[in-house]
């Protein structure tokens, strides 16, 4: 075991500053934030042990129920949309000639844009007022809708800026996996008279299926964490239908200055997370083997 040690000690070096900076800024918050959950704490008195309290009132507090449902109506919808159109969009910039590089710049502009930025710009668009979206079906003569005001809407149209902010990433990524296809696959599936919609299901799925799988998780995990959006476009109205798991998190830590129940709900969060995870994981692993 020393003679190991030895060996790899210029290695465990390299590794102690990354070690020491997770160990600092990743486990300890969670740590930390896990004993917070059974605590009553407000940064200003001793914290006191209350045990299952937190939880208690979480689960009493009708707005948990309804967090969760609008959580996982965004969750589903951003897959819908987030998923689909990234990969197909991959598809179409994958087989242009020309000014690839071009459109490539234009699918990942919106991934520049800090978050806030782009949320406030599509809440001036979605504006039922002077909003470019009801200005722009006005002059074809149509009625404009209340975007952001409406219950029936306001969901879906944040999962539409989620969709159009993350969009290059995700694109970017299947373009790669896109172009690791070998051109024979498709050239021998012509060949046998295969359809581009075919080739697309039976050549490009299969050949992407390893990114597709991982970027879906990494999707899931991210909407279940959705907050910027709701918070800056419409603070979680209209009717509380668009609150979500972390703006209700930030009302009991920052506007009831309640710490202890906001880190009980970030421990059930990530507990979830992780079950889905997990689960998923051993799902797929099942698939492949």
């Amino acid at each position: 075991m020393r003679r190991r040690v030895a060996e790899n000690l210029v290695a465990y070096g390299f590794l102690s500053a990354a070690l020491v900076c997770f160990a600092v800024f990743s486990w300890y918050p969670i740590a930390r934030g896990a004993v917070l959950g059974f605590q009553q704490v407000d940064f200003v008195d001793d914290p006191v042990w209350v045990g299952w309290e937190n939880f208690e009132r979480l689960f009493a507090d009708p707005l948990f129920a309804t967090a969760w449902r609008n959580t996982l109506l965004f969750t589903a919808l951003a897959l819908v949309f987030g998923f689909a159109v990234p990969f197909l969009l991959a598809v179409v910039l994958n087989e242009l000639r020309h000014f690839r590089a071009y459109f490539r710049l234009i699918v990942y502009l919106p991934v520049m844009l800090p978050p806030v930025v782009a949320a406030l710009i599509w809440k001036w668009m979605y504006d039922p007022g002077p909003g470019l979206l009801n200005t722009a079906l006005r002059g074809l003569g149509l009625e404009g809708a209340a975007w952001l005001d409406s219950a029936d809407t306001s969901m879906l149209s944040l999962v539409v800026v989620a969709t159009w902010a993350n969009l290059g990433t995700a694109t970017l990524v299947y373009l790669a996996a896109l172009q690791g296809i070998p051109g024979d696959l498709y050239e021998a599936a012509e060949l046998d008279g295969a359809s581009v919609w075919r080739r697309l299901w039976h050549v490009t799925v299969p050949q992407t299926r390893f990114v597709l799988l991982v970027l879906a998780l990494l999707q899931v995990v991210a909407t279940m964490q959705v907050f910027t959006e709701p918070y800056v476009m419409t603070g979680g109205g209209p009717e509380d239908s668009t609150v979500t798991v972390l703006l209700l998190l930030y009302r009991y830590a920052f506007y009831y200055n309640d710490f202890g129940t906001a880190s009980a709900l970030s421990l059930l969060l990530l507990l979830v997370l992780g079950a889905f995870t997990a689960l998923y994981l051993r799902a797929t692993r099942k698939a492949d083997a």
